[in-house]
């Protein structure tokens, strides 16, 4: 047990750090709420723990594929299938920058405004590149780093208009069981129409490009430091 947890030591930190900055952003959210006798970002909450949803899922995808055993891939997945639809969960936080254009009534500073939603944004942005990190050790693993980041770039654009299917079609993940066929419909209609849904083929492109910078940024960096390791 003890080789497993230190062959995985660095995800465990991660998960702890993330598990940290999470419990900061409740505490945040909560003295505003107590300083203002309001719930103006009470969203936010919601948000976050939506935002851990995919890491669970990708988690649950890691652990199963590393038992090895074949009638566990049927359940890997699953699990990656899930992933997936709520991966999108993850970066919508960083959508939520747009309530601070609504003028304050509750005499809270726009600063400390700002920092609550960096707070919450950055750490829903985390957790979708920890899962989305997880989710592409596997894809390695089946069909070699070059092609990882090949699933890595589609994921990323799929999710980025996951966001604005949520942001702004005011859609959620769990309409999948829910109302799929009127979300495929309305989906569907959005796409096909591509000059006049212009926002939205702009809106994912750029969604898009942010998070993929910000994950390869991230990534490199890692990378940075596990080669500083092995130097001698």
């Amino acid at each position: 047990m003890s080789a497993k947890i230190k062959k995985h030591k660095n995800l465990i930190s991660i998960i702890i750090l993330l598990m940290a900055a999470s419990a900061i952003a409740l505490f945040l959210s909560a003295v505003r709420m107590s300083r203002s006798d309001s719930a103006r970002y009470g969203f936010l909450l919601w948000n976050l723990m939506l935002a851990w949803i995919p890491l669970g899922f990708a988690g649950l995808a890691y652990v199963l594929a590393n038992i090895h055993k074949r009638f566990l891939y049927l359940f890997v997945f699953i699990s990656a299938l899930a992933w997936l639809i709520f991966f999108p969960n993850a970066p919508y936080i960083l959508t939520d920058f747009q309530h601070l254009s609504y003028t304050p009534t509750d005499a809270i500073p726009v600063w400390y405004d700002v920092i609550l939603l960096i707070w919450f944004a950055w750490t829903g942005l985390l957790l979708g590149m920890v899962s989305l990190y997880m989710m592409q050790e596997l894809i390695t693993r089946m069909i070699g780093k070059p092609l990882s980041w090949l699933f890595v770039m589609v994921v990323t654009v799929m999710a980025s208009f996951g966001v604005y299917v949520g942001r702004f079609m005011r859609w959620n993940s769990w309409d999948v069981w829910h109302r799929p066929v009127s979300l495929f419909i309305d989906i569907f209609n959005e796409l096909r129409h591509p000059l006049a849904n212009k926002e939205t083929y702009a809106f994912t492109i750029i969604f898009s490009m942010l998070f993929l910078f910000i994950y390869v940024t991230v990534t490199l960096v890692g990378n940075m430091a596990a080669e500083r390791q092995k130097t001698p």
